[in-house]
């Protein structure tokens, strides 16, 4: 497991630039990014390269902010992999209360899917008696290195 970050933004033109921007002078790197929003505010979920870095930043700043754990799963680039994966976590009855994707540019993997899962300890552990890889804190920092 490993961090990613949420941040509570109004619905008003210039507020997610003004994230990214306090983010972009803290020298904090995004990796993925996800927002889903309401009438009145965004939530933005972020994978950082500095999470507590990040949440210190944005909060100084006045947003509000929380880390959260979060599990990611490398995934093939082909018709049928998210799906086979989907069906695993069903069939283990594994709860996905959200989920978000982005490419790689490793060759162990095309893709990596972040997911927020519902009682998140027993899901992992139910997770590492199937098939499916689960990557490490590790890849933050694979992360962080390709950008150096």
């Amino acid at each position: 497991m490993f961090k990613q970050i949420t941040v509570f933004v109004e619905n008003k033109p210039g507020r997610l630039a003004e994230v990214t921007g306090h983010l972009v002078d803290a020298g904090i790197n995004i990796h993925a990014l996800a927002i889903a929003d309401t009438t009145d505010f965004g939530i933005v979920r972020m994978i950082v390269s500095n999470p507590e870095k990040a949440k210190g930043v944005l909060r100084e700043k006045s947003f509000m902010v929380k880390t959260t754990n979060v599990v990611a799963i490398p995934m093939g680039h082909n018709p049928g992999s998210l799906n086979s994966v989907l069906r695993i976590l069903d069939g283990a009855g594994i709860f996905i209360e959200y989920m978000y994707a982005f490419t790689s540019h490793f060759a162990e993997y095309d893709a990596i899917v972040i997911l927020k899962l519902d009682d998140q300890e027993n899901a992992v552990e139910k997770i590492k008696n199937t098939d499916i890889t689960l990557l490490s804190a590790e890849l933050l920092e694979r992360l962080n290195e390709s950008n150096d």
